[in-house]
């Protein structure tokens, strides 16, 4: 077996071994007992418990599962994991073979161990559900960033976590190793979600054979092609890599800098993703071997960089200075790539303890700078707080983590997601939650539909009180109504405990309130149509009567007179013509007189001196008595009246003076005037609202005015929410439209109603 030691980015982690790319062992040997006499290590008696369960037992991947009990604990070993998580390791597959395994192994170890099995055995269920699930095609991006949370956030001990990213690794070398196919879920899910999950935990080693072993099963004839492609094995770039250290690290003692250098081969994986996300060839990733040196102070990395330039050729073009010029997150460094003395090239990082410590653990943490973005060749994107929350959890819970020093811990981590659960539904689906939601709150969250006709729930296949707090992991079953029904008032009250999710609490009042005003659409509809059967006008149509009225439809039109919010009398003043009033004696006289009289024309106006002659009111500027008014006259269409202060007849009449002649409105036209309306255009400047247009129609017909025409459109003279209106008005004397006016303009939100 080949087998190379890779040099751990971080200084205080022990490294963990790495393979080559030839053959990889199914696992490795567990801890020695030791001697005869002494108490055992917590490995040794966890060993010893679990070696008659598992030995010659199959796992579902057909390993064997005291081999794979061994090869856990010593990844968790490598990575510098305390002995009561190798422990563990032992104790989490036993308890597959035992009847009641936290009953026993609480007697047997103690209640740490006890719970750290029971969370792991239910996550490797979860995990295995989730694998299995039945999501649609362009769902399965968000199924798989769902599981990579609820990794983190099922359980409040992060050391479940860290089991079972060992517990993958070594399923990965057992396959390599057996030479048997590689199930292409449990490959998909190791790339996607636990080689991330262990990138952002920072556990780079693990990361990096996850990485390489899922992209030998998944691109086997890729994967093959770049390991051919490379002129060296893995096991000689390491050898090459170390000499290469050693070498430099004399050289900077000699020249009296104190730097820590550390070397790294680049794994194949992130070879072909730098190739993808760059359009690279394999000759132009130069960092296939690197080194990072570690100084005191700045002026020691200008000077490593001098050495390195003076001692070895530099690579035109693949210079960056990361110190003067950081970059958008913070990270800083000297980059720099020059050929060695076997001519090959090497990428080398130049930074500060401080540049060290940002890149590493504050907000330039690895996964951020390397991964995040579309700039990033990764292809994995930020997602907001839960990144800010993993990084935090980083600093404050995996180093302990990693370096637990104590068998049992009193104080668990605290929790990184406790105000998030992930459950499931009976397809495997994972759902994220609330802290404390229940099974009404998983239903909204499925759909909204599922929400209001949900009646009961089952939990993990046991029927629960819908106002049970869910915990993650669980599966949840809802029984619902196949159709109608809707949601219960008592899930509004928050002394129940029904809802959590402010979601689900909006989708209840919006139902209820979606039902009220049903009630009251109908309440109106009822009532305008008694209206018209009253009217004994059945026939009209709603749609049109609604938009005579200035309503959008119907239902806004029933929603306004079911709220007792606008009069039946306006509608009626739109049903019911004007009746005439009976002519006194005097006025018959008069009209009769009138009839024979010369010169009378449309609207009641006299030409003087001309008998008969056609006119008719100009549209421009709306005559109406007692306007004083001129004619104008036209080629073929009579004289058209304008009104004197109109625009249009001042051109007129100064092109053409010869074409003005006097007029004069009639007696029937006059103040007072029975016969006649004039049509009269009134703008109107106003502030958008609800029911504007009502109100505004409101103030015509108590008026008795009728509006033939109408036009909303936005305001040219005001920026923001302001409108137009434009309404055509019949009037008997124009000198009464401004005293409707001003009642207008006590509207709320008009700015001013005037005459066109």
């Amino acid at each position: 077996m080949k087998t190379g030691v890779a040099v751990h980015p971080a200084e205080h982690a022990a490294p963990i071994v790495a393979l080559a790319d030839a053959d990889l062992p199914a696992a490795l040997p567990g801890a020695d007992p030791q001697a005869e006499g002494a108490p055992l290590l917590p490995v040794a008696r966890a060993r010893a418990f679990a070696e008659p369960l598992l030995r010659g037992q199959p796992l579902d991947t057909g390993e064997d599962a005291l081999a794979h009990a061994d090869g856990v604990a010593a990844l968790l070993a490598g990575v510098g994991a305390a002995p009561a998580m190798q422990a563990a390791a032992y104790l989490v597959y036993a308890g597959d073979f035992l009847n009641k395994p936290e009953e026993i192994v609480t007697k047997a170890f103690g209640e740490s161990y006890a719970s750290l099995v029971t969370h792991t055995r239910k996550l490797v269920q979860i995990q295995r559900a989730a694998r299995e699930a039945l999501v649609e095609e362009e769902q399965r991006q968000q199924q798989t960033e769902r599981v990579r949370k609820m990794l983190l956030a099922f359980s409040r001990d992060l050391r479940v976590v860290l089991l079972r990213l060992a517990s993958r690794l070594q399923t990965l070398r057992y396959y390599a190793a057996s030479k048997r196919p590689c199930p292409q879920a449990l490959a998909t899910e190791s790339l996607q979600v636990f080689a991330p999950l262990a990138n952002r935990l920072g556990i780079w080693q693990v990361k990096w054979e996850l990485e390489d072993l899922s992209f030998r099963f998944l691109e086997p004839e890729t994967y093959k092609a770049i390991a051919k492609s490379l002129d060296e094995k893995r096991l000689e770039r390491e050898v090459n890599v170390e000499f290469a250290r050693v070498a430099l690290v004399q050289e900077l003692r000699q020249l009296g800098i104190e730097a820590e250098v550390q070397g790294r081969p680049k794994h194949l994986y992130s070879i072909w993703k730098k190739m993808q996300g760059k359009s690279l060839s394999l000759e132009r990733v130069f960092d296939l071997r690197a080194l990072r040196v570690i100084v005191k102070d700045v002026s020691d990395c200008y000077a490593v960089l001098s050495h390195l330039h003076e001692k070895y050729q530099p690579v035109a073009g693949e210079f960056d200075d990361y110190i003067a010029k950081p970059k958008p997150n913070g990270y800083q460094s000297l980059h720099t790539v020059v050929r060695g003395a076997d001519d090959k090239a090497m990428e080398v990082q130049i930074r500060t303890r401080a540049m060290h410590e940002h890149a590493e653990h504050g907000v330039a943490a690895h996964w951020a700078y390397k991964e995040a973005g579309t700039k990033g060749y990764a292809g994995v994107a930020a997602a907001g707080d839960f990144e800010e929350q993993v990084a935090q959890a980083r600093k404050a819970v995996l180093r302990q983590l990693l370096a637990w020093e104590r068998d049992y811990v009193s104080n668990e981590a605290q929790g990184v997601f406790d105000d998030r659960i992930y459950v499931f539904t009976p397809q495997s689906a994972v759902v994220e939650l609330t802290a404390g939601s229940t099974p009404v709150d998983f239903a909204y969250a499925v759909h909204t539909d599922l929400g209001h006709r949900c009646r009961g729930a089952k939990v993990d296949g046991q029927m629960v009180p819908l106002n049970t707090p869910l915990q993650s992991g669980q599966t949840i079953d809802i029984s619902a109504l196949k159709e109608g029904g809707g949601p219960s008032l008592d899930w509004l009250n928050p002394e129940l405990g029904y809802l959590q999710s402010q979601r689900s609490r909006a989708k209840v009042r919006a139902w209820f309130n979606a039902q009220a005003q049903a009630q009251t659409v109908a309440k109106g509809r009822e009532l305008v149509e008694k209206l018209l059967q009253r009217e004994g006008r059945t026939a009209v149509k709603l749609e049109d009567l609604a938009s005579r009225l200035g309503f959008k439809n119907a239902d806004a039109l029933f929603e306004v007179v079911g709220k007792d919010e606008y009069s039946l009398r306006n509608i009626e003043l739109l049903l019911r013509p004007q009746e005439p009033q009976p002519e006194t004696d005097e006025q018959l006289v008069l009209r009769r007189t009138k009839a024979g009289s010369k010169g009378a024309g449309q609207g009641g106006v006299l030409v003087v001196g001309v008998d008969s002659l056609l006119t008719n009111l100009a549209r421009c500027c709306r005559p109406a008595p007692p306007d004083e008014i001129g004619g104008y006259v036209t080629r073929g269409k009579g004289v058209a009246i304008h009104r004197c202060d109109c625009s249009n007849f001042r051109e007129m009449a100064q092109r053409a003076p010869e074409r003005v002649i006097a007029v004069t409105w009639g007696e029937q036209s006059g103040k007072g005037g029975q016969g006649l309306a004039y049509p009269v255009d009134v703008i109107i400047d106003a502030m958008e609202r609800q029911h504007l247009l009502r109100d505004v129609l409101e103030v015509f017909a108590k008026e008795k005015l009728n509006v033939t025409a109408m036009n909303l459109q936005p305001s040219k003279q005001s920026k923001g929410s302001n409108s137009w209106i434009s309404l055509t008005v019949e009037v008997g004397d124009s000198s009464r439209l401004s005293k409707v006016l001003q009642a207008v303009t006590q509207v709320n939100g008009v700015r001013s109603a005037r005459r066109r």
